[in-house]
């Protein structure tokens, strides 16, 4: 089963490594030659966003190993404004999917205990989760609610929801949705799985509602003060 494992996990970052590699490697070529500045600023565009994507599947590549090999994903808790972690890491997301509507909503307090990279590194699996399997004529919505036991984060999308077989294996690694798969992921399949892994380390969870009225909502609950 490891062996399997493994060879599926190499067999998939191979896969999902050479896209965004052959489209810097185009994109360079295509910058060596004679090229307007409209042209210039798409190209530079498409391989930022392309080592973006290189650099995002490497890193859950390493966080995968740390959480299998490490016992579990270490995290740095200190007091971190929520909010403005999260609206943070929010634009950043716009700026990368600009044609989807992704809208923040927040209540309560706005200071925790937690580690503020990892708080976002959850914001931003969450988001490319519903940007993959969301329907993108309607917005994404990211709340967070904040009292003085714990912080709850949601991120939701409308589209179909989750099969029943689905759920119970959601958060392990290397499970892909089929129409993600077909469409070519950016991502491992790693994404949810790095996002459990950060709930467990700060002493919370991870949750998925899903329904064909309600839409789909995954859920990382965090106790706000230090166990």
């Amino acid at each position: 089963q490891r062996a399997a494992f493994a060879e599926q996990l190499i067999g998939i970052v191979s896969h999902d490594l050479r896209n965004p590699l052959n489209a810097i490697l185009l994109g360079t070529r295509l910058l060596s030659g004679p090229v307007d500045t409209a042209m210039r600023d798409s190209t530079v565009r498409r391989i930022t966003n392309a080592a973006l994507r290189a650099t995002r599947l490497t890193s859950e590549l390493l966080d995968f190993t740390k959480a299998r090999l490490g016992g579990g994903l270490s995290v740095e808790r200190r007091e971190v404004d929520v909010n403005a972690v999260i609206a943070e890491a929010i634009e950043e997301l716009r700026l990368a999917w600009p044609e989807r509507e992704l809208d923040y909503r927040h209540a309560g307090a706005d200071k925790a205990s937690a580690d503020a990279d990892r708080l976002a590194q959850v914001i931003t699996n969450l988001v490319a989760n519903a940007m993959s399997y969301g329907t993108k004529e309607r917005p994404i919505t990211v709340t967070s609610e904040l009292d003085e036991a714990k912080l709850v984060v949601r991120v939701h999308n409308e589209g179909r929801p989750i099969p029943m077989e689905v759920r119970d294996r959601i958060f392990e690694p290397l499970q892909r949705g089929e129409e993600q798969v077909q469409r070519g992921s950016r991502s491992v399949g790693l994404g949810l799985y790095i996002v459990r892994e950060i709930a467990h380390a700060h002493g919370g969870e991870a949750l998925l509602e899903s329904t064909a009225d309600s839409g789909t909502t995954f859920a990382v609950v965090l106790p706000r003060a230090i166990g």
